[in-house]
């Protein structure tokens, strides 16, 4: 399909006389001219052509600008935005709310209706926290319509307004039998252990109050059913019981830190967390353990979140968070606190997962899984495969660094609108560059090197499904083969356009995966024909994990915390068994605090110290630091960013294709 067969599809409408359809800003724009309504334009053009295919916007103009030659002068037609509401304030009761929503969750003073939302540096999880938050103000709108819609005059147009809890009002209980998803398989009988944990760390208002936080915790069992899970009869199973009467108070432990200094709470915080993990017994259904840092009267402490990794992941505890402190808020007037429940909760998700492995359309995906992955790398280190009895848990070593500030701004906010893509796959570009330079021809022989990438996993699998408010381990992985093999490394880390070259060429690396990155696991591990075929091929080496965005304390120095704000130098830590076999021989873990600063980037690799050296890894972490500021530094030339061929996945271009649609409309501003 080409641009051409949408604009007739556009001029096929009664009331249109002519169209022009333009790839602008990573999205599809309709110009036309004719006596029609730009929302009944779409809706028209979306019951004859595919969902991403159907412009985003359409513009109705009264004529269209020409050249001298009489073409149409495409460098005056006008951005969708500052054609339909530039400049202008909020006015419909949604557009206020979903300009409001916008600035809090991104954490903006004020956002226009015509602000884009992953412009302005939001993400997948923050989609999700957004429709989360809409729900409760009334509107109700999915993360895949944040996707689509982007700005709050869009998603203003096609939220639908429910009435006081309405939505609510379809949640489910969750209670039941809960069976294993494919992350939980591939643990075996290690995800049992009861170290097998996270942990996060809030702010604690002052003068918190023991009952007040129990109160607190209780409301936060009754809401999600997961955190009253046990292990199941079965080794693959838990049991979600009914809520019945709940009494927190024995998974509340106070630490006295009256005398400790500010600077310390978040290490007094940090030495609690180990004892809360350890109290953890999935078997008795303890899977939520709650330690307070009482720093005294008039002082902020610490409040330590502990729970089973079965019952919880790291966008659960974005959930958990802020319902801990309306629950708590809500107990210290004396109410009793009432949580909303979540529209969908784990034990259906779980079931419908199930369903999904079976099913023909993904079964279909297995060659496709199979050619990706293809024959095994080399040993990363040139010495040999991990050992299961070598290299474990209580072997890995750990090296983080935090890109400044002024970089990670660009990198965050700037970098993933230019190429139209995730802030993920520009840190796994970055990475396949590093690694190229570090071990060069790695995974060459194979077309580039495999690495597991972790995701939230928090796909709805029927229509209606909402799981921007359940709490439960959704994570999926599933393999990713990079190559960056004949990319001028240095020139990119010296901020030139071989930077944008990496950035594209992986990012359509990434976007090979078949579907939506699920099928791996349910092929794998929830599917008795498939499974051996994926259980036979090579393991990656390399795992990646981007964790996303916090709001996180100070900046720059600062150290004031406030209540319910992530403290500490990480947003979620964890625990396992000390014995467990290390996955991969390197992981890789990326995560965004938002300081009073600005957005701060930390990386942080993980090795089994038998296999690899410290002074090797600052190799390669100094590579990653490198390519990824010569990538902030190229995208400030003019001529940095594009499209890519994924970004028009129906149209069937390839990249030099794209690259000279993007020259001609370029020429066309000159």
């Amino acid at each position: 399909m080409e641009l051409g067969e949408v604009e007739s599809v556009l001029a096929a409408h009664v009331q249109v006389e002519r169209a022009v359809v333009v790839a602008r800003e990573g999205r599809l724009v309709g110009y036309v001219v004719g006596a029609v309504d730009a929302e009944a334009l779409r809706a028209f053009a979306a019951t004859r052509l595919p969902e991403y295919m159907v412009p985003s916007a359409v513009v109705v103009l009264d004529a269209f600008p020409l050249t001298v030659n009489g073409k149409i002068d495409r460098s005056a037609l006008p951005a969708p935005e500052a054609a339909v509401s530039a400049g202008r304030a909020p006015e419909t009761p949604a557009e206020k709310v979903f300009c409001a929503l916008f600035a809090e969750v991104l954490g903006l003073e004020q956002v226009g209706v015509g602000d884009g939302f992953f412009e302005l540096g939001g993400d997948s999880i923050m989609s999700m926290q957004l429709a989360s938050r809409a729900r409760a103000a009334g509107w109700t709108v999915s993360p895949r319509q944040v996707f689509e819609e982007k700005t709050p005059e869009r998603l203003a147009l096609v939220a639908v307004a429910v009435s006081g809890g309405a939505a609510g009002q379809r949640a489910e209980t969750g209670v039941g039998e809960v069976p294993w998803t494919p992350a939980m398989r591939s643990m075996g009988a290690h995800a049992l252990r009861g170290e097998f944990a996270q942990w996060t760390v809030l702010g604690a208002p002052a003068g918190l109050g023991a009952d007040v936080l129990a109160s607190g915790v209780e409301a936060l069992l009754r809401a999600h059913g997961m955190l009253r899970a046990r292990t199941g009869s079965g080794l693959r199973t838990l049991m979600v019981p009914e809520a019945g009467e709940i009494d927190a108070s024995g998974l509340v432990v106070r630490v006295d830190a009256a005398g400790v200094a500010e600077g310390e709470l978040d290490r007094v915080a940090v030495d609690a967390a180990r004892p809360a993990v350890a109290r953890l017994d999935p078997a008795a259904g303890v899977m939520v353990q709650v330690v307070w840092v009482d720093a005294g009267p008039g002082r902020v402490g610490r409040l330590v979140l502990a729970a089973h990794h079965l019952a919880v992941d790291g966008v659960s505890w974005r959930v958990l968070a802020q319902d801990l402190g309306t629950a708590c808020e809500a107990a210290a007037v004396g109410r009793r606190p009432v949580l909303e429940p979540a529209p969908t909760s784990f034990r259906t998700w779980v079931r419908e997962l199930e369903q999904s492995a079976e099913d023909p359309r993904r079964v279909e995906e297995l060659a496709r899984w199979v050619e990706l992955v293809g024959t095994a790398d080399e040993p990363l280190v040139g010495r040999r495969a991990l050992d299961p009895a070598v290299d474990t848990v209580a072997s890995l070593r750990r090296c983080s660094w935090s890109v400044p500030v002024g970089e990670s701004a660009v990198l965050v906010g700037e970098v993933p609108g230019v190429f139209h893509c995730g802030l993920h796959e520009v840190l796994l570009a970055t990475l396949a560059g590093a690694v190229a330079g570090w071990r060069p021809g790695f995974g060459a022989e194979a077309g580039g090197f495999l690495v597991e990438v972790e995701g939230h996993g928090r796909e709805p699998l029927s229509e209606g499904m909402d799981l921007s408010r359940t709490v439960g381990w959704f994570t999926a992985a599933y393999p990713v083969r990079l190559d960056a093999s004949g990319v001028d490394l240095t020139e990119a880390t010296e901020g030139g356009a071989a930077a944008g070259v990496l950035v594209k060429r992986v990012k359509e690396q990434v976007q090979a995966v078949p579907g939506d990155g699920l099928g791996h696991g349910l092929l794998r591990h929830l599917n008795s024909e498939t499974a051996p075929v994926l259980e036979a091929l090579p393991v990656p080496q390399v795992g990646f994990n981007y964790l996303g965005r916090f709001a996180a304390a100070g900046g720059a120095g600062a150290s004031s915390v406030e209540p319910w704000q992530s403290a500490g130098d990480t947003a979620v830590g964890g625990a396992a068994d000390p014995g467990m076999p290390v996955p991969h021989a390197l992981d890789v873990g990326a995560v965004v605090a938002d300081t009073a600063s600005g957005p701060e980037l930390t990386l942080t690799l993980s090795w089994p110290a038998a296999l690899l050296d410290e002074t090797d890894v600052q190799e390669l972490g100094q590579a990653w630091l490198g390519l990824l500021n010569g990538l902030a530094a190229h995208t400030g030339d003019p001529s940095a960013g594009g499209h890519t061929p994924s970004d028009f996945s129906l149209l069937d271009l390839d990249q030099d294709e794209v690259d000279d649609l993007e020259a001609d409309f370029a020429d066309d501003h000159l």
